[in-house]
């Protein structure tokens, strides 16, 4: 069976909801780096920006982030995960709604704390509810899906700064998480969330729905002991238990800790999220021909063919097949990104700007392929069943922290020449 087969079918359409706000919040992400151009220079509609707010009004969105991931777990254990979905949009449409009536700088500010915790609240509840849903033959193609969409929606937010105008943008994107909160009201809750709060007649019923089981009553008993043997797992799990700092240090729950924090590091370490966000300048400092925004375009595109790949293959060739690869194939062409960037002459980067362009087209594909499409994925199914919640939203503490820090220190970093320390021309001039 595949994700097109009948039992799936329900999954499929539940992540294909998700995957509806997991491209706002690519959009909402991918607005801020084709910006910057504008929020620079004397036509702001903030005013002119200097580098120093640049550096804040980016990394407040990593900030927004771990503020969400620290307290997540908590209504989560107490209102079910879908409330807590419900909650997603609506940080997002502000987001929107601020940038459209801002007048300063500020309104920029709250603005990126607002998507962070909107981003933080979904990474925590998404790839947890898409792993509940879905079969294990398809999870990993699922959880792809809204990988998929997010990082489209990077790109697609890098199109839309270059067509729709500063103010109509907001109008038009601010419809999508409206449109997700009205899908996302038929589906039921996910068999185990309601199983953890002692609702198991919803349970069955949740079950039946997203494995999509015949209504035949011929079936009735097949479907019912189905049912029995999966809410034995579940609960054999000790997710009614109450959660202890003893689950969090024993044996298994340490390994898989272990595991995450070396993704978690590999993630954030190896700058993908950073380059993304800063595509445009980083061009434009490479000595792109091409206008930066359109190569950061280019890039997105290259981007979403290494998370198609990934859809296509992770269920088949596995996880490790796919990461090992990704991280070489990334270091290397990042190795090759900082040597060009340390050692070529502007007249070289001038008249090779396709080996900049095909270097970080690399870094694309190759991050895409395995470590951004498989980082949540992973984390979901490393943890065990009792503390999965809180796992994962500890899991994204670490990684918000990690994005606060890139963001913070990329803009600063980047303008300073790694051979000579001497000052070269600002990444945002």
């Amino acid at each position: 069976m595949g994700i097109w087969s009948k039992r799936t079918r329900w999954q499929l359409i539940s992540t294909l909801a998700l995957c509806l706000m997991s491209l706002t919040h690519g959009i909402s992400l991918g607005w801020f780096s084709p910006t910057l151009p504008l929020l620079r220079s004397k036509n702001s509609p903030v005013g002119p920006i200097d580098v120093t707010e640049v550096m804040w009004i980016g990394s407040m969105f990593g900030f927004g982030s771990l503020i969400c991931n620290m307290f997540i777990c908590f209504p989560i254990s107490f209102f079910g995960l879908k409330k807590c979905m419900y909650f997603v949009p609506i940080p997002n449409m502000i987001n929107w709604i601020l940038i459209y009536f801002a007048s300063k700088s500020a309104f920029l500010h709250v603005a990126r704390v607002l998507l962070g915790i909107s981003g933080g609240t979904m990474m925590v509840c998404f790839p947890i509810f898409i792993a509940e849903v879905s079969d294990n033959n398809v999870r990993g193609t699922l959880g792809s899906f809204f990988m998929l969409t997010l990082c489209g929606g990077l790109t697609l937010g890098f199109v839309m700064v270059y067509y729709i105008s500063y103010h109509m943008l907001p109008c038009v994107v601010i419809l999508l998480p409206i449109t997700f909160f009205c899908l996302l009201i038929p589906f039921p809750e996910p068999p185990q969330d309601l199983l953890k709060r002692g609702r198991s007649e919803m349970a069955e019923k949740s079950f039946y729905f997203y494995k999509n089981l015949s209504k035949d009553p011929t079936k009735q008993d097949e479907n019912k002991e189905a049912f029995i043997i999966f809410r034995d797992k579940v609960l054999g799990g000790g997710i009614q238990e109450k959660v202890t700092i003893s689950d969090f240090c024993n044996k298994d729950s340490g390994k898989a800790f272990s595991l995450i924090a070396v993704l978690l590091v590999c993630n954030q370490m190896s700058g993908s999220f950073a380059i993304f966000n800063y595509a445009s300048a980083i061009f434009a400092q490479l000595g792109s021909s091409m206008e930066p925004n359109m190569c950061g375009i280019f890039m997105g595109v290259v981007q979403l063919s290494g998370l198609a790949s990934a859809v296509i293959l992770v269920d088949r060739v596995g996880r490790r097949w796919l990461l090992i690869p990704s991280l070489a194939g990334m270091g290397l062409a990042e190795f090759g990104v900082g040597l060009l960037r340390s050692l070529a002459s502007q007249e070289y980067l001038n008249r090779h700007f396709w080996v900049a362009l095909t270097l970080m087209c690399i870094v694309a594909y190759t991050s895409s392929v395995g470590l951004v499409a498989l980082t949540f994925v992973i984390i979901v199914e490393l943890l065990p069943f009792k503390i999965r919640a809180p796992g994962v939203s500890l899991s994204m503490c670490g990684l918000s922290c990690a994005v606060f820090m890139a963001l913070m220190i990329y803009p600063v970093t980047i303008s300073i020449s790694p051979c000579s320390c001497r000052q070269v021309s600002p990444l945002w001039a």
